[in-house]
């Protein structure tokens, strides 16, 4: 932490109703680095009191906030963009501390996410309605959007401030007031965001924080009527236990949940730029990402060449610690998830695959593996049913078009899809087959703040970044206006 220039960001309270407070309890949970396993702080254990006590603040607060001017929204978010870059650096050490990612990672996720408050601050002023042609003489009838109420959030670890501003930002612009509970593995970057949040003007109880027990806070979130909305990011898992539980409530949800992205590469593909697309979507952040590549599909006839220039590419990835110059790949986020990554490794081997590069814990121990190829790979084994979420590549064969959609398909999360061809026809068919939200063409790296993120299938519901991220945070009004003669 000692090159953190402005401490201050460096939070280790809860944030509600504008006030920086510990658990009623006083008790705390342990924030690590997964790097070195070092202790970085501590964080409070809240549960219901203090979830309660958030979304109080954020149902009092609604009337005021909602009645504000878009355009006084927008300053606000556009404030709050301004300086989440102008402290990027700060912001970025104290992600890859807590989170692993190398710093050059750390810093694009920053801007990525300030991407999102700058985008939002605009769409704030773009919530259109429509004047529908009537169906009587005597009526005219509008349709308005406005804000739902209360939002609650529950954001995941791997991308700890990008998903949180991916949220926060349209409910925000909408007008709705927010409950966030980020990862316990990862809460202070949220925290630093609301540190300068609170800088850029956003009023006492519009945005609540509350860091602790996952289980206790999610129950607090879900049994409460005040809490209209609900978006989520994680495991398809907790998702399903979400929507149960939100059932009662009549919440409105937003899930972006598991992935099983395939990465299909044809003959006819530019091999070079498969590769380079391969090792950005793979690799990054370790592989543990919503949208990495999965599984890869090459066609036959080139996967072996594909399989031994990827395995030469995975073996240069420099591995340590984020902090550390030239690092390309981090730890894993924790011992269970090094654990999951050996255990697909293992039941592949076991199935015949055959470990190209890599394949064990790396020799820096703790939570670091080793970037891994394995070729060829079947649909019977864990990396092609299950999302691995860690560096490793599955290679598997394909012969046709038909071939590649069908082993494409086979599988119950629909996220993220890429394809590589120079066959403009074939891009278009399998666009249109490809059982997804997302579809990459000849790219890798595919997100952005413009465009709306999202999946089908067991992957979730609802979009986020782009003009049709606002809808997810409003509701759609209609008035018929009677007596008009």
């Amino acid at each position: 932490m000692k090159s953190i220039r402005d401490k201050s960001l460096f939070k280790n309270k809860n944030y509600i109703g504008g006030d920086w407070i510990d658990a009623d309890s006083k008790e705390t949970l342990t924030v690590k680095n997964p790097a070195s396993l070092e202790i970085l702080g501590t964080v409070p254990k809240s549960g219901k009191k203090e979830t309660d006590r958030a979304i109080q603040a954020a149902k009092e607060t609604f009337p005021s906030w909602r009645k504000k001017t878009a355009k006084e929204r927008s300053n606000i978010l556009y404030e709050w963009f301004r300086l989440i870059l102008e402290n990027k650096e700060d912001l970025a050490e104290i992600m890859t501390l807590e989170q692993g990612k190398p710093i050059a990672e750390s810093r694009g996720e920053i801007v990525y996410a300030a991407s999102y408050l700058e985008w939002f601050s605009e769409e704030a002023k773009r919530t259109y309605g429509d004047i529908i042609p009537s169906h009587r003489t005597d009526t005219r009838v509008f349709v308005s959007k406005g804000p739902i109420g209360v939002v609650a959030t529950i954001t995941p670890w791997n991308f700890p401030t990008a998903m949180l501003a991916r949220k926060i930002a349209p409910a925000l612009a909408a007008g709705n007031t927010v409950v966030s509970k980020p990862s316990e593995l990862t809460p202070y970057s949220a925290l630093a965001l609301a540190v300068l949040g609170e800088r850029a003007g956003i009023p006492k109880g519009v945005w609540n924080l509350v860091t602790g027990d996952p289980f206790a806070i999610g129950e607090s979130l879900l049994q409460n009527k005040d809490v209209r909305k609900l978006s989520f990011t994680g495991s398809t898992k907790t998702g399903q236990y979400l929507m149960e539980k939100s059932a009662p409530t009549l919440k409105k949800l937003s899930l972006e949940l598991g992935g099983n992205a395939p990465f299909i590469v044809f003959e006819d593909a530019d091999m070079d730029e498969a590769i380079k697309g391969a090792m950005l979507s793979k690799y990054r952040n370790t592989g543990q990402t919503c949208i990495c590549v999965n599984r890869f599909l090459v066609q036959d006839s080139i996967a072996e060449e594909f399989a031994t220039r990827l395995s030469k590419e995975a073996a240069k990835l420099k591995v340590g610690s984020g902090l550390e110059p030239g690092v390309e790949q981090g730890p894993l986020i924790s011992e269970a998830a090094l654990k999951k990554v050996e255990a697909h490794v293992q039941d592949a081997v076991s199935q015949g695959a055959k470990i190209l590069t890599g394949g064990k814990k790396h020799l820096l121990g703790g939570n670091f593996y080793e970037p891994t190829v394995l070729f060829p790979i079947n649909k019977d084994m864990l990396v092609f049913k299950e999302e691995t979420f860690g560096p490793v590549s599955s290679i598997m064969t394909f012969s046709s078009e038909e071939d590649a959609i069908a082993k494409a398909n086979d599988t119950e999360f629909g996220l993220a899809s890429y394809v590589y061809t120079r066959d403009i026809s074939r891009i278009f068919r399998m666009t249109e087959n490809l059982e997804c939200g997302m579809v990459g063409v000849n790219e890798g790296v595919i997100s952005s703040e413009q465009v709306p993120f999202g999946g089908v299938k067991f992957s979730g519901m609802g979009r986020e970044g782009s003009k049709y991220g606002m809808d997810d945070y409003t509701v759609t009004k209609y008035i018929c206006l009677g007596g008009i003669t």
